[in-house]
């Protein structure tokens, strides 16, 4: 009975596809193992699963044979020369450079250097675009200066108020002082009013004092 050919493709079955895949691990580390030892050959396998599980075989040392890989001649040529990672930043590098110098001649020329190797048409060409960027500056200066002047005229009006305000304050102040240096006077008026009294009472009671010790009549 024919072994039936099964069509090589990845095999749908979760745990098929597991039992084929050690069947084969087997069978490939074994056909490994007999050609090393048939024809002498240096052999190193790394395998890892569809899960992320390593497996490796080898008949001396895989990091041996790894590094005889990368010392053998054809290897060595293809290191010399430049990968396609590093052929791309070159050309990348490149194209940046050029973009920069020409950003930079055009910048030398709008400050009016370099001039000698342009055309007439060229000349004019730049003279439009330095009045374009004159104008446009001009116009953001402008418009600078009228929000300053905003910024001014509020601040002063501000100012103005807390002026206005103090003033107020400040007549509020002085009408109190005022009152309290009336009410001030009065008292001082009652106390000499009342000293006064006290001093005239005094006085009338030691003349009193006086009439009856010597024994003559009261004065009218």
């Amino acid at each position: 009975m024919t072994r039936k050919k099964i069509q090589i493709k990845k095999i749908d079955n979760t745990s098929a596809r597991q039992v084929s895949f050690s069947k084969r691990r087997r069978g490939l580390f074994k056909k490994a193992f007999e050609l090393s030892i048939l024809c002498d050959a240096e052999i190193a396998l790394m395998v890892f699963s569809a899960t992320g599980k390593f497996f490796e075989y080898s008949n001396s040392s895989i990091g041996q044979v790894i590094e005889r890989r990368n010392l053998h001649p054809k290897n060595l040529d293809t290191f010399s020369q430049p990968s396609v990672e590093l052929q791309l930043d070159s050309a990348v590098h490149a194209m940046l450079n050029k973009e920069i110098a020409e950003k930079t001649r055009e910048l030398r020329r709008a400050r009016g250097e370099d001039l000698q190797g342009l055309n007439m048409e060229e000349l004019e060409k730049l003279e439009k675009l330095i009045e374009g960027s004159l104008c446009r500056v001009m116009e953001t200066k402008g418009e600078k200066i009228l929000r300053e002047v905003d910024a001014l005229k509020s601040k002063e009006h501000q100012l103005i108020e807390e002026n206005q305000r103090l003033k107020q304050r400040l007549m509020s102040l002085s009408k109190g002082q005022g009152h309290l240096l009336a009410q001030g006077q009065s008292s001082d008026s009652m106390v000499t009013n009342i000293s006064s009294n006290s001093a005239n009472r005094r006085q009338d009671y030691d003349n009193i004092c006086s009439f009856l010790t010597l024994g003559l009549p009261f004065p009218d």
